[in-house]
């Protein structure tokens, strides 16, 4: 277990603060974070600094909210790069299901270590994961060390007939396992760690295990996190299993509601999108795996037309290849304008998918998700001076493009333009370090598991 950086008290003066406020304000000015909540937001130089802060100098640099990923699976980052040009049953059941099957409890950690070492590096502060069937502990285990904030849930998968035998489980053992983690640990690390429960699509899983799954959401006030219409192919194999639309189904089962992240849903019918409105669902919205597995390009400025709140997610890293959340918000704006019109996802609408909306979808919006006295002081700092992610705020009067900041942060921003990221007022990312994951021995371990898993799939294979 590596030991946490300390709550130090902090003063970060002098820099944009985009404050994901209601009034979404951006200001100069200077953020005070104590005891891991930040306690004062000001335009003002503070007159002195208490004794023990430390200063950090924010000048040319804008401080943000942490960014939220509201779909994430940690569990496939060893499988990046060995997944391109499939679409998604195909890819499914020829490498990720192949792969996730050969995982052990060492390769899942140091999977996810490697998943959580890219995302607090790119300003990623909190997530939703989705892990595979076994082993699930070992990503807990990986983010209590590492301080990232996350809601994670085992995967479900006990339908006999749509499933890999080697992910296959029993209703009742999956259930059982899923009940024990929430036990052991839901509201762990002072609730920077919570647990949902994931059935990994209506494909995969029994009706009994979703409707058990829809009474323990309710019971236990849990996150459900799922996919849903993310291909056609898919869909038309939920209507030959069920009968009915991907939604309508989860409807009829109780599981809509305001617990419920929906990932995708790119293929909705009218009806459908009727069911999120009114039942309060998320919706995470994925735009490099959609484009990746060729799923289509989701209604996104519909949805958020019809009040549908909506999040930004990287998926997982084969996939996409990357779990940065500035490559989700660029494409996010761009890939909608061409049939919407260039209004139709103006920068601050994204940013506030990845900030503002993410928090509502995980239930975490009295905590995080902007830069508010009494939150938690989840934040990330991002260069905005260096030659490729120039902003032009500081040449002209600050109040008259206040907006160039957030264009920046969507359109220009790359993940070596963070500086800085904290969870809980922990210093978790500085100067190129992770300092929770020691990055030579990460990536020597992800080679050993890589290959060990490689090694596992040819085997059982018979090659």
């Amino acid at each position: 277990m590596s030991k946490l950086p300390q709550q130090a008290d902090y003063w970060i003066k002098d820099a944009w603060v985009v404050t994901q406020d209601k009034a979404r304000r951006v200001f100069k000015g200077h953020v005070q974070v104590s005891k891991g909540r930040i306690v004062k937001v000001t335009s003002s130089a503070p007159s002195r600094v208490s004794r023990g802060a430390r200063v950090i100098d924010g000048s040319g640099h804008a401080l943000i909210p942490g960014l939220i990923q509201t779909h994430v699976h940690l569990c496939q980052t060893l499988f990046r790069n060995l997944a391109d040009d499939l679409e998604l049953l195909d890819w499914l059941s020829k490498r990720i299901w192949v792969f996730e099957a050969a995982h052990n409890a060492r390769t899942l950690r140091t999977s996810a270590e490697l998943g959580i070492h890219e995302l607090l590096s790119s300003g990623t502060t909190c997530i939703l994961d989705m892990g595979t069937v076994r082993h699930t502990g070992a990503i807990f285990e990986a983010v209590r060390d590492s301080g990232i904030r996350a809601s994670v849930g085992k995967c479900l998968m006990d339908h006999p007939e749509t499933t890999p035998q080697g992910l296959r489980e029993s209703t009742r053992d999956a259930l059982a396992e899923a009940r024990a983690l929430f036990s052991e640990w839901n509201g762990r690390e002072d609730d920077r760690i919570r647990v949902s429960y994931a059935p990994r699509f209506v494909v995969s899983c029994t009706e009994a295990l979703l409707s058990e799954v829809a009474r323990l959401s309710r019971e236990q006030k849990a996150l459900i996190h799922t996919h849903a219409s993310e291909n056609l192919k898919e869909i038309e194999l939920v209507k030959k299993l069920v009968g009915c639309e991907n939604v309508e189904y989860l409807h009829q089962l109780g599981i809509t509601s305001p617990r419920l992240v929906l990932a995708h849903c790119i293929w909705l019918k009218p009806h459908e999108m009727r069911i999120l409105q009114r039942s309060g669902t998320h919706v995470a919205h994925c735009p490099s795996s959609n484009l990746k597995l060729a799923s289509g390009i989701a209604r996104v400025p519909e949805m958020l037309e019809k009040g549908i709140n909506v999040g930004l997610g990287a998926d997982g890293a084969p996939c996409n290849n990357r779990l940065n959340a500035f490559d989700e918000m660029r494409l996010a704006a761009l890939i909608q304008k061409p049939g919407n019109g260039p209004r139709s996802m103006p920068a601050q609408t994204v940013l506030d998918m990845a900030t503002r909306n993410g928090a509502k979808a995980l239930g975490w919006w009295d905590d995080i998700g902007s830069i508010e006295v009494g939150k938690r002081a989840d934040l990330a700092l991002v260069d905005l001076a260096s030659p490729d992610n120039f902003s032009p705020v500081d040449s002209v009067s600050p109040k008259e493009r206040p907006e160039a900041v957030v264009s920046s942060l969507v359109y220009a921003t790359l993940p070596q333009h963070v500086r800085a990221t904290w969870v809980d007022g922990r210093l978790l990312y500085s100067n190129g370090r992770v300092h929770t994951l020691p990055q030579t021995g990460l990536v020597r371990r992800a080679r050993d598991a890589q290959a060990a898993i490689l090694s596992a799939v040819r085997k059982g294979s018979g090659r």
